[in-house]
Order: structure tokens, then sequence, then C-alpha cells
């Protein structure tokens, strides 16, 4: 069976699988809609939060950062990794025991004021919009090579069945249906993983295989040290940044994670505040298996690429790969515009290299995962059992980010401050029409995104760590804040953050606005962008503390909500 059909086969069972669960468990009521009904199992929570986490920044993109940065990228392991921890430890019961639908309500109630709301649904959308364009970005990517046509073809192929899905269920529906998605791309990621580690290594297991021989009887990771120092490069096993931008970036991944809105919300969906403790648990199982496995699909995913253009010795003129051989799945990646050859010396030849004026290939980082099976030439099965997992992992964290953002528009903004007396079935419709128009919005911003999927979604957690983190672990640990700290305090982390980001990466993302070049020489201390957000996140804190200290304390019946949400009596 051709690699197409095969592909057709395994991604239409799941769409239709995913689909007829979204139909089976459409929403009818807003209790549904926003948090499942509170009646969702642990186990099953964790395995929806697990599947709602890992994006397509985890499942497509990590992996290709990990094997074009090598050590470096192993910031993006340690601080979601780390965050995750941080959430289920400080975040995630509390919130649950207070027992509201979404993070603004919590903040809209701590802090006894509207307009700290209406700043947290601001923060949300901010964070979750930029955090949708890395989802929309791997959908491009998945779609354009699944369908073998360009990649904004792709792209709004995806934002169809995104719709379809997401607006159709709401909460329940996507919470059954990224159960689903998480059997799917947990199996397609380390299927590939376990045959191209037997092929390299002789060892079965990814994580063992990374740091075992290769054929020469040289260890994986020397071999790749070796042969990148050979054309040019860097050693994959040591650190090319500044320390300084290594803590920042961690920091900001780790309290970004903590306080992205969509994760959080998953914990108000299950009937007690001991199993939102114990689905977290679970949900860092489930994470983990993925997460352990990236850095050795990261290394050898980048070692067959490069032996597959450099066949031969790096100095001889023959070594290179000539162009009019090269492989089908490098024709394939062509038409995506993903992958692309430029001849500079005339030789008919595809050389690697580090120097810009003398390299000819350019490969989209956010390739490598989808690539790697084809490039290793394993069976058509697995080649599109990969597809289907990383258009999974980019849908059942759209999906998630979408909810987020409609019930910040339809519960925070309509219902808690606009329209109070909005019937349900109005609020249903509203929240519905907000999720379309982030597919949208969020649709149109991925056709330029600023940056690879795993960079964009960084972005957005440099922007949750610093506008809602602060707020939220203040608003548990210190009962002394007020609600003029925790505005002020918003606002200055928030646009903190965003001016730097759009300073470099453009206004709004637009191509051709940043107003200085993205480069270490211009970045404030040496820290980049994608880093930023712990620098946010010390302003709001600082910000916070000062203001409230200056101004009235909060009343005495919220100072006493706040004790009580950290006593653990009554967890039912």
């Amino acid at each position: 069976m051709t690699l197409e059909t095969m592909t057709w086969i395994v991604v239409g069972a799941t769409f239709a699988l995913y689909i007829g669960i979204a139909i089976w468990s459409r929403a009818s009521s807003t209790g549904e809609f926003y948090v499942a009904g509170k009646g969702v199992h642990p186990v099953a929570n964790g395995m929806a939060t697990a599947a709602d986490w890992m994006s397509a920044a985890s499942f497509i993109s990590m992996a290709g950062l990990i094997a074009f940065n090598g050590y470096d990228a192993s910031v993006y392991l340690m601080g979601w990794t780390g965050g995750y921890v941080l959430l289920a430890m400080l975040l995630a019961p509390y919130l649950r025991k207070y027992g509201k639908f979404t993070v603004p309500e919590f903040i809209g109630e701590r802090y006894y004021s509207q307009t700290a709301r209406i700043v947290a649904v601001i923060c949300l959308i901010v964070a979750s919009i930029t955090y949708v364009i890395g989802q929309m970005k791997g959908i491009g990517v998945a779609f354009s090579r699944f369908l073998e046509v360009d990649y904004n073809t792709g792209l709004f192929s995806g934002m169809a069945i995104v719709f379809i899905y997401a607006v159709l269920g709401g909460m329940k529906g996507i919470t059954y249906t990224q159960i689903a998605q998480y059997v799917v791309l947990i199996f397609a990621y380390t299927v590939p993983a376990i045959f191209i580690s037997l092929q390299l290594t002789g060892n079965p297991l990814p994580q063992l295989g990374l740091g075992s021989t290769v054929a020469d009887g040289t260890h994986l990771l020397a071999k790749l040290d070796q042969v990148l120092v050979e054309l040019g490069f860097a050693q994959y096993t040591v650190m090319k940044g500044t320390t300084l931008n290594m803590v920042a970036l961690t920091l900001s991944l780790m309290i970004g994670t903590a306080g992205l809105p969509h994760v959080i919300v998953r914990f108000f969906t299950v009937p007690k505040v001991r199993d939102a403790r114990a689905s977290a648990g679970w949900a860092l199982f489930f994470i983990a298996i993925l997460y352990t496995t990236a850095p050795a699909v990261g290394a050898m995913s980048f070692y067959n690429l490069i032996n597959t253009v450099q066949p031969g010795p790096i100095a001889a003129e023959d070594g290179a790969l000539k162009y009019e051989d090269r492989p089908t799945w490098f024709q394939n990646w062509e038409t995506t515009g993903l992958l692309k050859f430029e001849d500079k010396n005339g030789d008919g030849r595809i050389q690697y290299r580090a120097a810009a004026d003398e390299s000819e290939l350019k490969v989209d980082r956010d390739i490598m995962v989808l690539a790697n099976p084809e490039i290793a030439n394993l069976p058509n099965w697995v080649i599109a059992l990969v597809v289907a997992g990383g258009l999974a992992a980019a849908l059942s964290t759209a999906a998630g980010l979408l909810m987020a953002i409609s019930s910040a528009v339809s519960h925070d903004l309509l219902k808690g401050v606009f329209v109070p007396d909005i019937s349900e079935k109005a609020e249903l419709l509203s929240a519905r029409i907000a999720m379309a128009g982030a597919i949208l919005v969020a649709g149109w911003l991925g056709l330029h995104p600023p940056g690879f999927a795993a960079q964009v979604v960084a972005l957005a957690f440099g922007l949750a760590a610093s506008s809602l983190f602060p707020a939220l672990i203040m608003g548990i640990f210190y009962k002394r804040l007020n609600s003029t700290g925790a505005i002020a305090g918003m606002l200055v982390g928030l646009f903190s953050t965003l001016i730097y980001i759009f300073w470099f990466k453009g206004w709004f993302f637009i191509p051709g606005t940043e107003m200085m070049a993205n480069n270490a020489s211009n970045w404030f201390l040496g820290i980049q962008p994608e880093s930023f957000g712990a620098v946010g996140a010390l302003l709001n804190f600082v910000t916070a503390f000062v203001v409230s200290k200056l101004t009235t304390p909060p009343p005495d019946h919220i100072q006493h909500l706040v004790e009580d949400i950290r006593v653990p009596k009554n967890l039912g």
C-alpha cells in the first residue's frame, strides 16, 4: 500500500474518531461546556491534561529545536516539566478548591474587582492567542505534508477541523477527544523512536540508545560532536548561549507553564480537590513518557539527516549528496516549502555547512519529527502514524486554548461584567462565536508565525508568566495583596514583556515592523525575547507588592477567604 493511501486511512480514521466523540459528548449546558460537568475521572483527566499540554511545540517542534541547538535546547525540557510540577504543587489543588469556571473569575473574586477580572481576561487572551499561533504553525506543517500541498493550504485545512470539533463539543467533548488524542500521539512518538534507536544503536529504548554507540563504535553524541565540528558548527553537547539567558528562559517557561489558563482549567473538571492532585500526578506520568524520549529523537533525527545529505567524506568533492539523487522524502518536503535547496556553487550537490554563504540546505526545524521516520526508511504505516500523532498534538492543544479564550469572552466579560442576566443559551452561543473568531485570528497570524512552533509557544509562556502567574500565586499565598496592587502588577508585567517581544519580533508579529535586529548584541543583558517573561514576572511581583503596601489592605472577608483556600480541610 502506498504512503499516501496509508496516511489517508490512518489520519482519516483518527479524525472520524475525534469528530464522533465530539458529537457523542456534545455539551448541553454551560457547566458541561466550561468544565465538563466536573465529572471527569482523575486518570482520564491526567491523560486529557497531558494531551492538552503537550502541544505541537512538544510533539513536532521540541525535538527539532534539540536537533539543531543541542545542549541549549535542553532548557525546554527543564522549563516545561519543572513548570508542570510547580503547577501541580502550588496552584491546581487550591484553585480547584475555590471551585470557579475560569482563571479570570478567580482573580475577579479574589481581588474583589471587576477591573481585575477584565485585566485578567486581556492577559489570558494575549497569552492564549500567541500560544495558538504556535499550534497553527504545527497544524500547517502537518497538514501540508499530509495533503502534499503548500503550508498555507495545509493551515486553512487544519483550521476547519479545529472549528468542527472544538465548537461543537465544548470542554466535555474536548476532554474525551483529548484522551483519544493522547493515545494516538504517544504511540506515534515512541514507536518510530524505538525503531530508529534499534537501527542506530541496537538498543530498543531510545532513552538508553542516546548514550549508546553507533556502527563504528563511537558514542552517538560524540559522533554528532565530531561531524558538526567538521561541518563548521559548534559541538552538539556544549552550551552556546549565556548562563543568564538560559536561567531566564528556564524560569520563564516554568512559571509560564504554571500560569497557563487552559491547563489550569483542566483541574476544574474533576469532582473533588483530591482528584485534582491525583490527576496532576497522572498527567506528569503521561507527559514524562514523551519528554524522556524527545532528546533521543532530536539527536537521532539530526544524525540521520546529516548522514543522508553528506554520505561521503566532508572534504571530498563528491562527499555531498547529488541533488538529482535526493530521496522521495526530500522531494515531498520541498513541495511544502519547508525544505529548500539552493545550488550556490553550481556543482549539483547538497552542501550543508555552518557558514551561511556556503550552506545550500535550509530545513525548517518543525519538520524534523514528521520527517524522521521517512529519513530512516521506516515502514509506511509508521510514517502515517506520526502524521496522525502530530495532528493530534496540535489539535488537542489548539482546542484547549480556544476553550479558554471563549470562556473568558462569554463567561467573564459578557456574563460576569457586561450582560449579567444573559440566558444560558445565549451564553453558549456567544462562547462558540468567540471560539470561531479566535480560530480566524490565530489562523491569520499563523500564516507568518514569529518563529518555530516551540519558540512561539515560549513567547506565550513568557506572557503568561509575566501577567497571570504572580497574580495567582500571590492571590493564594499573600493575603495582604489588594486589588490595586494586583491590577498594577498584571499591567506592568504584561506590557513590559509584550513591548520587548514586539520590539524584536515586529508589532503584532507583522513582518517588517520590528524595531531592532533580533540578535544577542541588541538584547537587554543578553536576554532573548523568549526569556523575557522572567523579567516581566519580577516586575509584576515588585509592582504588586509595593503598590499594595502603599494602599489600603484587602477587606477582612477576602483575607479570611485566602486563608480558607490554603487550609487542607473539607477536601471532599
